[in-house]
């Protein structure tokens, strides 16, 4: 199956000269927004903002400005300090790690942050009642000791390699939270961290407001606020970006050529550290055979998604490793796109078109289940669509269908409750991907596609034991051999960032002599905010389009 190429670059400029006239209608209208501040589109709403609780990725970004961890990414993907002035790490049977926290740290409320904080918060996560897929990147610890209320000594049960990267994760306040349902809590709306901003407002699915952290250890921020709108349709987000309602978007791939043609946005590209895919329940008797699950694979076009939905700006994706990574193993291929192949597959799984309806069959039931997405992403959508068709011309019927992303998690992802769904994961900098693999996390981690397989679950467990970088190189390597040959996912492709910002916002740094000086926004290998309290608008920068 063939996608129309002259239809959709026919369309493009009735899809152009619409936005434009919208433009034009709106920017007499709206209201200019305040120096100084950064309004970002958001396509959902949060759903905790509590560390320990998120589990997407409206949630984690807005965390990642509130809260902190004892540790941070730079701009370079290396560890860094950040709650944690210093640190040490003693291997052996039992590691151990020393944290030396910065002193004069303080909540948003004015109390003094401590090592109990970090005692506290591993406690809430590994508490049974707290509703956290969290917990299996804590669960070989030990104990956690706190010799002074600036030191803390986390002793582990066995090696543990990714133990400091864990510790990225933001920390949360003993004093507002202990002895409360951390579940059920108001904090999980109005939170309190040690971060850049300071949580103001948030009125669901219209828009969540933080401020800048007059007290924050690292100097205060120079933007004043930042305002998360949440705009479930990509159309109206680019219409707000053209007209000034927001300054930053990550756009979808049909919009960025747009983008580059307006002189006051700078649009950006580069690799990101996820990867889009296509789950399929296995507690469903469609998919418990290998064979099916690659067949299915074997029907999907994926150069022809990169080629037409991304517009070229992407790559196949081979296994659960993006391919720029240090542990994605090279000499794993794509699967290749062969429908003819996936007919026999099919066919010694035992489904066939034995009634001639042009629908597959097995013991008398037909070949047919939902798929599901979140609406609102334009990309999911046009790749649901063009699974439907291919799955189509092989005899597998496929309904679409599509929800509002809380709907999505709340009814479906978290129930595990659907067929197949299209998802994209945002990975960590390590290669650790324990709580969406391991069978232990089927019922509380992010394995909801319900993957079991015991050579994966012992891999996984060797990776988490092993420091040594080239002998952990090589189990991912394993890992993702055996994944990409398992297919309990379809891994589709990985898409290059391409966010879009208003040129008004320029970044202090220090020139050679020490001095702050002005210059251009870039991202680093951390994408694109890694420098975000050093943002600002200059006085005298246009406001308007």
């Amino acid at each position: 199956m063939k996608i129309n190429a002259r239809k959709i670059l026919l369309g493009l400029p009735i899809a152009i000269g619409l936005i434009f006239l919208v433009n034009l209608l709106f920017v007499g209208a709206r209201v200019i927004p305040p120096a100084n501040e950064l309004i970002i589109s958001s396509i959902g709403d949060a759903s905790f903002l509590n560390p320990v609780l998120s589990q997407d990725s409206a949630s984690s970004e807005i965390n990642g400005f509130v809260f902190n961890g004892l540790l941070k990414y730079d701009k370079d993907l290396i560890l860094v300090g950040d709650l944690a002035k210093s640190w040490e790490v003693k291997n052996g049977p039992r590691p151990e790690i020393w944290f030396r926290l910065r002193p004069g740290v303080r909540w948003h409320d004015g109390r003094p942050f401590t090592a109990e904080d970090v005692r506290f918060t591993y406690q809430t996560i590994m508490d049974e009642k707290t509703n956290t897929v969290r917990r299996s990147d804590y669960e070989l610890v030990e104990r956690i000791e706190v010799p002074d209320p600036l030191q803390v000594r986390i002793i582990y049960k066995e090696p543990f390699s990714p133990g400091l990267s864990s510790w990225t994760m933001g920390i949360i306040p003993r004093h507002l939270l202990s002895g409360q349902d951390i579940n059920r809590t108001p904090f999980n709306r109005r939170p309190i961290g040690t971060g850049p901003f300071r949580f103001v407002e948030w009125v669901s699915d219209e828009k969540i407001i933080l401020e800048a952290n007059p007290d924050y250890f690292e100097g205060r921020p120079r933007l004043n606020r930042i305002v998360y709108r949440i705009i479930p349709e990509t159309s109206l987000s680019e219409i707000e970006l053209l007209t000034g309602g927001i300054d930053l978007f990550n756009t979808y791939p049909h919009q960025v050529a747009r983008m580059r043609l307006d002189p006051r946005l700078a649009v950006y590209r580069y690799p990101s550290l996820a990867y889009t895919y296509l789950g399929y329940n296995q507690k469903n008797p469609l998919f418990q055979d290998k064979r099916v699950r690659q067949a299915l694979t074997l029907a999907i076009n994926r150069e022809e998604m990169i080629t037409f939905i991304l517009f070229g700006l992407g790559k196949q994706a081979t296994g659960p490793f993006p391919p720029h990574l240090w542990y994605s193993n090279p000499g794993v291929q794509p699967w290749p796109f062969d429908p003819a192949l996936a007919r026999r597959l099919l066919a010694e799984a035992g489904w066939q078109d034995r009634d001639g309806d042009g629908i597959l069959d097995r013991d008398g039931q037909p070949f047919r289940f939902t798929l599901i997405t979140n609406s609102g992403n334009e990309v999911r959508k046009d790749v649901g669509v063009l699974i439907q068709r291919y799955w189509r011309d092989i005899g597998i019927d496929v309904k679409l269908e599509m929800y509002e992303w809380s709907v999505f998690l709340k009814n479906f992802i978290d129930p595990r409750h659907f067929d197949a769904c299209i998802l994209g994961w945002s990975l960590s900098v390590d290669p650790d991907a324990y709580n969406i693999w391991h069978s232990s996390q089927i019922k509380e981690g992010f394995n909801f596609i319900g993957y079991r397989n015991p050579e994966a679950d012992r891999l996984w467990e060797e990776g988490r034991r092993e420091y040594d970088l080239e002998k952990r190189r090589q189990i991912y390597f394993q890992l993702h051999a055996l994944l990409a040959e398992e297919q309990p996912y379809t891994f589709l492709f990985v898409s290059d960032a391409s966010p879009a910002l208003s040129r008004k916002f320029k970044v202090v740094e220090k020139d050679a002599a020490g001095r702050p000086v002005l210059a251009e926004v870039k991202p680093g290998k951390a994408g694109l905010m890694h420098d975000l309290i050093h943002w600002t608008v200059p006085k005298g920068a246009a406001l308007t389009p």
